[in-house]
């Protein structure tokens, strides 16, 4: 992989033809990209059993009048106990331990203190928490690509933490022009 194909901060869009179900119509943002793999969070899949103040209760975490409620997803299938947090970030701002900065004003947090701060009303919005993540060995996300599995694209924030989880994977596929009626489910090459 050279630093051209550094997929970081940037969209990975599901094609029809996606064999893993737990992938299928998948929108996901590529956290990390190297040599040594990928890690990404898939931002369309709502867990609709579990509310954000749920999970705070449930970690012990007192959930306050004024606390906020971020969406919580399936980020993916590795670690799925485990909770990040995606979250806007002020670029001039020092990250701390637990806290990795994805682009310039975007970032992933896994500490308990961010839950702790949105509990009491504040912390960095926009912002959603995914449960578990999507991890690709080394070369195996560029792979996938090549066998026609991922589109790539620009980060959208309004796909990111839009509201419409149901449309992201359409709304990700017009966003490169690309009607998903006219996608083919399966690979061809020349």
């Amino acid at each position: 992989m050279d630093k051209s194909s550094n997929l970081t901060g940037k969209m990975l869009i599901a094609m029809p033809g996606m064999r893993d179900p737990r992938f299928e119509q998948s929108v996901i943002l590529v956290c990390a990209h190297s040599e040594d793999g990928a890690m990404g969070l898939v931002v369309n899949r709502p867990l609709g059993e579990i509310g954000f103040a749920d999970l705070l209760t449930q970690l012990g975490i007192d959930v306050g009048e004024d606390s906020l409620d971020i969406p919580v997803c399936f980020g993916g299938p590795v670690e799925p106990g485990r909770g990040f947090v995606l979250h806007r970030v002020p670029r001039d701002i020092q990250l701390g331990e637990n806290r990795m900065r994805i682009t310039e004003d975007l970032a992933m947090s896994t500490t308990r203190d961010i839950l702790e701060d949105y509990a009491r009303g504040h912390g960095p919005q926009p912002a959603m928490l995914a449960l578990g993540y999507a991890g690709w060995g080394p070369g195996q996300l560029d792979s996938e690509i090549l066998q026609n599995g991922w589109l790539t694209s620009e980060r959208g924030d309004e796909i990111i933490f839009g509201a419409d989880n149901s449309g992201k994977w359409r709304a990700a596929l017009k966003s490169l022009g690309i009607d998903p009626l006219m996608l083919s489910p399966s690979a061809g090459h020349a």
